[in-house]
């Protein structure tokens, strides 16, 4: 038998006449009138090339082969009630759920603290997976599932097919060393594109502050290029090294280092951290649960720095 052939409304009629052993009963409980319930059993009936259920006085009593069939039909009926039928839902407290997250390791200092404390309390076995990837890189990530979620500066996914919700607006600040002599707390331009700096481009990533200096036609002089930004927090005590990084990185790094912030001779551009993610995701529970997190975790209002 060809299961293209088959109406699985058929098994729900199979199901409800094995459990009720009349065609009256069995019209009322699944809501179709007798003649239409009387027509199924007929197809059901050619179907299996069986009587399957006969009269014996005011019942309809199943025949052998029903009576094999009607446990199986039963599972079947049940698993499209209670599996495939039932609304998506996702329950924290008792899921057991790995989500990776794409953002780069200034989001793993900066999102990820809150987050957990947020997991210990509501979603105990849930675990997530943090990775970083090229700006580029990051559509192909999301669209072939290979992350859940993006937070952080991603303007690649700024287009159709993805959704993107606002977490905060931050800039950036000029530190060094607490002890560089060299430098006071504000430089002229002269003297900030002089100094001996230190750029760090995550997975080759450009800051918007690149693109600034770009176009005014402004080259720093750098000393030193790096990959990861918790790099500064041995590379700038006891040197005259200057960074230009976004706020919430000279926020942690000063938790840890003695600093000093320099004010910088222009106007720093803005940077919209937002939260993404792919239409395919946009009604899943899951994900949808882990953006609330997301949002209500690092949400800030504008001007608010870095929670302690």
């Amino acid at each position: 038998m060809d299961i293209r052939a088959v109406d699985l409304n058929l098994l729900v009629v199979f199901d409800a006449m094995a459990r009720h052993r009349s065609v009256n009963r069995t019209a009322e409980a699944i809501g179709l009138s007798q003649p239409a319930t009387s027509a199924a059993l007929a197809r059901l009936r050619t179907l299996f090339d069986d009587a399957l259920f006969v009269r014996a006085g005011a019942q309809m009593e199943p025949t052998p082969r029903a009576l094999e069939l009607a446990p199986a039909v039963r599972r079947v009926v049940e698993a499209i009630q209670s599996e495939i039928l039932q609304p998506a839902g996702f329950d924290p407290a008792t899921a057991r759920r790995s989500f990776t997250l794409l953002t780069p390791d200034i989001g793993e200092v900066a999102f990820l603290p809150g987050v957990l404390r947020r997991l210990r309390q509501e979603a105990p076995q849930v675990t997530l997976h943090a990775v970083s990837r090229p700006r580029t890189a990051a559509a192909a990530a999301l669209e072939g599932g290979e992350a859940d979620l993006a937070v952080g500066f991603f303007p690649d996914l700024q287009k159709a097919g993805y959704f993107q919700q606002a977490l905060f607006k931050t800039s950036y600040a000029c530190i060094t060393c607490a002890r560089n002599d060299a430098v006071g707390t504000r430089l002229t331009l002269k003297q900030y594109l002089a100094a001996r700096h230190v750029v760090v481009r995550p997975d080759g990533r450009e800051h918007l502050l690149d693109r600034v200096l770009e176009d005014k036609g402004w080259q720093r002089h750098v000393t030193l290029e790096l990959s990861h930004f918790m790099s500064l927090l041995s590379l700038l005590p006891g040197t005259d090294l200057v960074a230009t990084v976004p706020d919430d990185i000279a926020t942690v790094v000063g938790r840890h280092v003695p600093l000093k912030r320099i004010a910088l001779p222009f106007r720093a551009p803005q940077i919209q951290v937002q939260q993404y993610w792919h239409r395919r995701m946009q009604d899943d529970a899951a994900n949808r649960w882990l953006r609330g997190v997301f949002y209500e975790v690092n949400r800030r209002d504008s001007g608010a720095g870095l929670p302690a």
